[in-house]
C-alpha cells in the first residue's frame, strides 16, 4: 500500500457528517432517477404507480462518482480551485445530474427543475424518459464535456482540456472497464506532453470497482503492487484509496486528496517559479470501492453489491415482484431523505452550504461550456500566401506546403493568447505543413537527444503516433474554448471514425441546447491521398472518410476538395474562422498543377462549384459536361478535355469543378446545396455528365439522386483497386484516367455513336502502351508525367 494510506483525520466531525449527508443525498437522487416517476420524498410507501414502466440507467459506478464529487467540492471551496470533472464511466449520468442539482446549477439552467418536491419529481421522471435526458453524462448535463457512452476517451479529453489552461485542474475518472480499451491505455502517455509551467493539471482517478457488465476487469484482478508499478511505469506517482466504510473513507479520501493537490501545487511551483524543466511524476489515484456501493447487498438470494449484478438496475423486477418493490423502498429510505430535504423537498441549507458558489461550481464552470470562453482566432490575410498563376496548370506546387506558410502565420498571430494548436500523428512534416513548427516546435516533455530537432517543452504542435490521442486532445481543446487543426494521412483517419461519430453527436445535440455556446470547428486536413499513395500500396489507399462523414447531420458536416493551392487557402481560412462544424479538407501534398488565381479561387469556393470557362467551349450549350472533384481527378478530367479537343475539335464541352462537395445536394438536404434551377443550368437535363471524383463513385450518386439530370451522371472514382505502382497507373487501375474519361465522353454523346468503335480501339492501344511502359521503366509515360494544359486554351 502506498503512502496515501494515511491515518490522519483532516476533516472535523461536523464536516464529515455534512459531506456524508451530501453524498447520501446524491445517491438518493441517483436511485430516484433510475426508478421513480412519483413520490420523490417517499412520503408514503412506494407503489407500482410510483415506479417507471421502463427501468433504465446504471447504478454500479454512480456512488463512487458521487463520493468523488462531494470531495472535489470541499477542495474547490478550501483551495479556491478552478476544476472540471470528466467521467469516463459515462453510465454514471444520474450521479452528475444529482450533484449539479444539489449545487443549484441544474435548476439555474433548467428553471422547471425546481429545488422542491415538484422539481425533484420532474428530475426523476425526465431521466431515461422519452424526450427527457439521456442516462449518460450527456451534453444536457451541466459541467460535462465528455459524453462517456463510448469508452476510452476520458483521459485524452482531460489532457486536451488542460493544455494552455494553467489554472485549471481536470479531475478525470477512468473506469476500470474503460481502462481495457486501446485509446485509454495509450492516453496515460499524455503526461509526456503536459508542461507544468504553461498547462493545467490532470488528476486521473482509476476507479476500480471490479466489474464490467458481466465480467471482472483486468486491472482489478492483478496484484496491487503490479498495478502500482504499471502506473509508475507510465510516469505517475500512484496513490491508493480503498474501502467500503464511509466514515473511514471520507477521512482517508480527504487526506489523500490533500496530499495529491499539494503535490500538484509543488510541481507547478517548481516549474513556474523555480524554473524546473524536469518532467514531473504527476499524482494519480487508484480508488477501490464496491460496485454498487450502498445499494442492495443481496437480491433473490444472490450477491449484488460488489458484483457485476450491480452494474445497471440491481432490482429489475420491482413491477412484477413485490419483494423487489419492498427492497427498493428500504434501499431509498436507508439514505434518510427526511434528514436531507425539508418538508417542501428543498435540499437543507446547512448541507447545501458546503458546495462551491457561482462559477466555482463544477456544473457552472465556464471551461465545461467552452463557447463562453472562445476568443476569435486571429487569421492573417490568406491572400498574402497565394500562388501567382502564370498560365493555367503550367507550374506545379505542393498545395499543403503553401498552406503550411499560412498555418505558421496563424500560429504566430495567436502566440499571445495561446489558443491554437496543430495536431497530427507524426505526419506534420510528411504532410508538408512543417513550417507551422518554426518558432514554436513540437510539444515534448520526455527525454531529448542531440540528434532531435524541433522538440520543445513549450511547443504548440502536438505529434504522437496515435490518431486516437490527436483526436481526443483536439476535442478536449475545442470543447474548452480553443481552436485547432488536425492533419492526417487519408487512409488512416478511419482509426478515429468512432470518435468523430461521438463529437458529431455532441455538436448536433448542443446546437439544440440554448445555454451551450458554439465552439470552434474541428478541422481536418487529409492528405497523402489515395491517388498518390502509389509507393505505399493498397494498405494506404482509402478515401472513405468522406463517406463516413456524409452520414452525419447536414448542419454539422462540411466537406471540401480544393483542386489547387489557392482554393486550399480560401477553404482553410473559412474553416478556421467557422464555428460548431466538422470541416473536412481533402488536399494533395505532391507537386501538382495550379489552376486558379486567388480571386478566382475565392469566387469558386464561395459558390462551391462552377464552370471553368477558360477550360470550356460550350457556346450554344454543352454536348457533354466534364465534372471533377479533387486535385488528381481535376487534372485527369482536364487532360481528357485536351485529348477530346484534338480528336473532336467541334465537340462542345463544359468543365465543372466541385470544391464544396455538399453543394451537389439540393438545398432541402444541406445548407450549402445548390438550388435545383442553378444545378440544372450547370448540368442541363439530358446532357451526359462524366464525373471524375476523388472518392468512391457512389458518393456522387448519393448526393445527386434527387437531381433532374441524375440519370445522365456517370461517375468514375476509386473502386478498391490499388497496389504499389506509378501514380498514373493508380488512375488506370480504377478507370479514372484521362484515356477512360475521353472514351466515356465519346460513348455518351449521341452524335458520336459512329466514332465509338474507333475510340475503343484507341483506348485499348493507349492502355496497353501505358502498361508496357510502366512495367519496363518503373515510371509513367513522359507524355503523362509531363502533361500540361494547352496554353492556347487558357
Amino acid at each position: 500500500m502506498s503512502e496515501s494510506s494515511v491515518s490522519t483525520s483532516p476533516l472535523t466531525a461536523d464536516l464529515v457528517a455534512k459531506m456524508d449527508a451530501y453524498w447520501r443525498a446524491a445517491n438518493y437522487l441517483s436511485v430516484g432517477q433510475i426508478y421513480l416517476k412519483d413520490n420523490p420524498l417517499l412520503e408514503r410507501p412506494l407503489t407500482l404507480d410510483d415506479v417507471k414502466p421502463r427501468l433504465l440507467g446504471h447504478w454500479g459506478t454512480t456512488p463512487g462518482l458521487n463520493f468523488l464529487y462531494v470531495h472535489w467540492n470541499r477542495l474547490i471551496r478550501e483551495r479556491g480551485l478552478n476544476m472540471i470533472y470528466l467521467i469516463g464511466p459515462g453510465h454514471g449520468g444520474p450521479g452528475l445530474v444529482a450533484n449539479t442539482y444539489l449545487e443549484g446549477s441544474y435548476s439555474e439552467i433548467y428553471p422547471h427543475i425546481e429545488q422542491n418536491a415538484d422539481g425533484m419529481k420532474r428530475l426523476f421522471r425526465q431521466f431515461s424518459w422519452p424526450y427527457g435526458v439521456p442516462s449518460h453524462v450527456a451534453p444536457e448535463t451541466p459541467g460535462s464535456i465528455h459524453e462517456g457512452g463510448e469508452l476510452g476517451y476520458s483521459l485524452v479529453h482531460a489532457y486536451g482540456a488542460a493544455f494552455d489552461n494553467p489554472d485549471l485542474i481536470v479531475a478525470c475518472v477512468v473506469g476500470d472497464g474503460e481502462a481495457e480499451t486501446g485509446p485509454l491505455a495509450t492516453s496515460w502517455h499524455s503526461n509526456k506532453f503536459l508542461n507544468p509551467a504553461t498547462d493545467g493539471a490532470v488528476l486521473p482517478i482509476l476507479h476500480l470497482n471490479g466489474y464490467k457488465i458481466a465480467n471482472p476487469t483486468v486491472l482489478a484482478r492483478i496484484p496491487h503492487t503490479e498495478l502500482e508499478e504499471l502506473m509508475r511505469g507510465y510516469g505517475y506517482e500512484p496513490f491508493t484509496l480503498e474501502g467500503d466504510d464511509p466514515a473511514i473513507m471520507h477521512q482517508q479520501a480527504a487526506a489523500v486528496f490533500d496530499t495529491m493537490l499539494d503535490r500538484i501545487a509543488a510541481i507547478q511551483k517548481a516549474a513556474r517559479e523555480e524554473g524546473s524543466t524536469a518532467r514531473p511524476a504527476w499524482p494519480m489515484l487508484i480508488m477501490r470501492t464496491p460496485k454498487g456501493w450502498t445499494g442492495p447487498k443481496f437480491v433473490d438470494g444472490k450477491p449484488v453489491e460488489n458484483t457485476w449484478r450491480a452494474h445497471q438496475v440491481p432490482l429489475d423486477g420491482v413491477r412484477t415482484n413485490p419483494e423487489h418493490l419492498r427492497q427498493l423502498d428500504e434501499w431509498m429510505r436507508s439514505y434518510k431523505p427526511e434528514e436531507l430535504f425539508d418538508e417542501k423537498g428543498k435540499f437543507r441549507a446547512e448541507l447545501a452550504e458546503i458546495a462551491p458558489r457561482g462559477r466555482q461550481r463544477m456544473g457552472m464552470n465556464a471551461h465545461a461550456n467552452g463557447g463562453l470562453l472562445l476568443e476569435p482566432l486571429k487569421v492573417p490575410n490568406f491572400r498574402d500566401f497565394a500562388v501567382k498563376i502564370e498560365g493555367r496548370g503550367q507550374h506545379d506546387f505542393e498545395s499543403t506546403r503553401i498552406l503550411g506558410h499560412m498555418l505558421h502565420a496563424v500560429m504566430q498571430a495567436n502566440m499571445d493568447t495561446k489558443n491554437f494548436r496543430v495536431f497530427g500523428p507524426d505526419e506534420t512534416a510528411s504532410n508538408r505543413i512543417g513550417e507551422v513548427e518554426v518558432g514554436t516546435g513540437k510539444a515534448w516533455m520526455a527525454q531529448t537527444l542531440p540528434v532531435d530537432e524541433d522538440l520543445s517543452q513549450t511547443g504548440r504542435v502536438m505529434e504522437v503516433l496515435s490518431e486516437h490521442m490527436c483526436q481526443g486532445w483536439l476535442e478536449g481543446y475545442l470543447l474548452t474554448g480553443r481552436h485547432g487543426f488536425f492533419s492526417c494521412y487519408e487512409a488512416f483517419i478511419h482509426i478515429v471514425d468512432s470518435m468523430v461519430n461521438q463529437h458529431a453527436k455532441w455538436l448536433k445535440t448542443t446546437r439544440e441546447i440554448p445555454w451551450r455556446k458554439p465552439i470552434a470547428s474541428l478541422n481536418y486536413l487529409l492528405t497523402s491521398l489515395v491517388w498518390r499513395q502509389d509507393h505505399n500500396g493498397f494498405s494506404h489507399q482509402d478515401p472513405g472518410f468522406i463517406d463516413h462523414l456524409l452520414n452525419k447531420k447536414a448542419d454539422v458536416v462540411r466537406i471540401y476538395l480544393p483542386p489547387d493551392a489557392n482554393t486550399l487557402l480560401s477553404v482553410s481560412d473559412h474553416c478556421l474562422r467557422s464555428r460548431h462544424y466538422i470541416n473536412l479538407i481533402v488536399a494533395g501534398k505532391q507537386p501538382a498543377p495550379q489552376w486558379l488565381t486567388i480571386d478566382e479561387a475565392v469566387a469558386h469556393c464561395t459558390t462551391g462549384l462552377g464552370t471553368w470557362q477558360w477550360a470550356s467551349n460550350d457556346e450554344g450549350g454543352p454536348e457533354v459536361v466534364m465534372a471533377c472533384c479533387g486535385d488528381v481527378p481535376t487534372m485527369e478530367a482536364l487532360a481528357a478535355v485536351s485529348l477530346l479537343r484534338v480528336r473532336i475539335p467541334d465537340l462542345r464541352i463544359r468543365v465543372v469543378n466541385v470544391v464544396d462537395l455538399m453543394a451537389l445536394q439540393p438545398t432541402s438536404e444541406h445548407p450549402h446545396g445548390l438550388p435545383d434551377e442553378e444545378f440544372d443550368q450547370l448540368f442541363p437535363v439530358g446532357i451526359p455528365v462524366i464525373f471524375a471524383f476523388h472518392g468512391y463513385p457512389w458518393v456522387i450518386h448519393r448526393l445527386t439522386y434527387r437531381r433532374h439530370n441524375h440519370d445522365s451522371i456517370h461517375v468514375r472514382g476509386y473502386k478498391e483497386e490499388g497496389t504499389t505502382t506509378t501514380p498514373f497507373d493508380m488512375c488506370v487501375l480504377n478507370n479514372i484516367d484521362r484515356f477512360q474519361l475521353t472514351l466515356d465522353a465519346i460513348r455518351r454523346v449521341t452524335r458520336l455513336k459512329s466514332q465509338v468503335a474507333a475510340a475503343e480501339q484507341w483506348y485499348s492501344e493507349q492502355i496497353q502502351r501505358h502498361k508496357l511502359y510502366v512495367s519496363e521503366n518503373g515510371d509513367d509515360l513522359p507524355e503523362v508525367k509531363n502533361w500540361r494544359w494547352p496554353e492556347s486554351r487558357a
